[in-house]
């Protein structure tokens, strides 16, 4: 188990503001699982456009916070592969189904799962809940790229 502050964060991802969507990680098991929490705000700048007076986090932002926790577990469970010298892409999301609506106010907690590793190519099992309710789930797959 391991509690990750916004500092060591950012000194695992490459992503700033606006598009760093993790703000802290619960826990972290090498190579097999990681919790992380995004804290959404009203203070989002994509809310001003999705949906004026309602707002509503979009989907493909919920799968790329669970990309990015899932980057963590790579570069937190071999410090070789920091993000100066790699970079993590997102290859694939199957099976992804949308069961809440996320918006200003809410926590996602993103449980993120390693299935398996096969040279470049690392495949997760990734769900985003709130109030212990599923909001997103799925399968996501992530390649690894050296860093030009």
């Amino acid at each position: 188990m391991i509690n990750m502050d916004i500092q060591e964060v950012l000194s695992h991802l490459p992503h700033r503001y606006p598009f760093l969507l993790i703000d802290r990680v619960l826990a972290f098991e090498p190579w097999k699982s990681l919790s992380a929490l995004k804290n959404v705000t009203i203070n989002e700048h994509f809310f001003t456009g999705h949906f004026p007076g309602q707002p509503v986090m979009p989907g493909v932002l919920i799968l790329e916070a669970l990309a990015q926790a899932a980057g963590i577990i790579l570069l937190k469970s071999d410090p070789s592969l920091t993000f100066e010298k790699n970079l993590f892409l997102l290859a694939a999301v199957d099976n992804a189904r949308f069961k809440r609506i996320v918006i200003p106010g809410d926590q996602l907690l993103l449980n993120i799962e390693l299935v398996r590793n096969r040279q470049e190519i690392y495949k997760f099992y990734c769900e985003a809940i709130v109030d212990g309710e599923v909001a997103c789930s799925a399968n996501i797959m992530n390649v690894r790229r050296p860093r030009k």
